[in-house]
């Protein structure tokens, strides 16, 4: 478990199940707390009570089991509000705001922004902090990888990664999987010749040597290293064997439909 501490938002990082994170946000200057894609109870409510916070709110991106798990019992433990985008065929357990692009979450001191990045799944969000160089991304974009297709559409997800792409540099991604070495791998199959990437993967694969997190990462490396967000790359449309005219939405497809087939060696 990893605490990090930019400015007056602590980020508390809870590792669940087999490869899940649950991030706690705990505003100093007021003592607000939020849980992000609670999976399951138990883990949120040692974290809460070790270090003697109150739990406010449940920030949900998406409505997925693994994300959303928690959510009625952790309710009915602190009295909490759960906050998510409302949509009839991907309900969200408890939820008491509804929230949309543009709209803003208060916590304590701190202010979150709600991002709709639809792809993963057809109402996915993510809430992006400007002040703390933070967005919690859910299954959008994961380090050195992107979330499949589970009733969204490639477009989509396409598009919702431009978004997140869009944000300045410096800002740290907490997606919500410990995917990245079998990303990496994927990575470098299309991307041999990125030295930037090899030089990431040997520090990756020492981390999970040691059961040491990747996540969070900084946006400027996986905008160096990711391949779904370097669809406009030639080195990359070369591996591929495409023209450097095909449109970028189009290498993405090919890039998702490759890795969804990929077996890691």
């Amino acid at each position: 478990m990893n605490a990090m501490t930019p400015s007056s938002l602590d980020i508390i990082q809870i590792p669940v199940l087999r490869d899940n994170y649950v991030y706690l946000l705990h505003d100093q200057a007021t003592g607000s707390t939020a849980v992000v894609d609670p999976a399951v109870k138990e883990p949120v409510l040692s974290v809460l009570s070790e270090r003697g916070l109150r739990l406010n709110f449940i920030l949900n991106t998406h409505y997925h089991g693994d994300h959303v798990g928690a959510n009625v019992a952790l309710k009915a433990a602190t009295g909490c509000l759960i906050i998510g985008k409302a949509a009839a065929d991907e309900t969200i357990p408890g939820l008491d705001r509804a929230v949309l692009e543009g709209d803003l979450v208060t916590l304590g001191a701190s202010t979150l922004k709600v991002l709709e990045v639809p792809g993963h799944t057809r109402h996915h969000i993510a809430f992006w902090s400007e002040a703390h160089a933070a967005v919690f991304v859910g299954d959008t974009l994961f380090a050195l990888g992107c979330g499949r297709l589970l009733g969204g559409s490639a477009l989509a997800l396409f598009q919702s990664l431009k978004k997140l792409k869009d944000l300045p540099p410096e800002t740290d991604v907490y997606c919500a999987h410990e995917y990245t070495q079998s990303n990496g791998a994927f990575a470098l199959s299309v991307d041999p010749s990125n030295e930037a990437l090899k030089i990431r993967m040997k520090s990756v694969i020492e981390a999970r040597r040691h059961d040491l997190p990747t996540v969070p990462s900084r946006l400027s490396l996986e905008c160096a290293t990711n391949p779904f967000l370097r669809t406009d790359d030639l080195l990359i449309r070369a591996s591929l064997g495409v023209r450097d005219e095909v449109p970028e939405e189009d290498i993405f497809s090919l890039l998702r439909g490759m890795k969804d087939k990929f077996q890691v060696v």
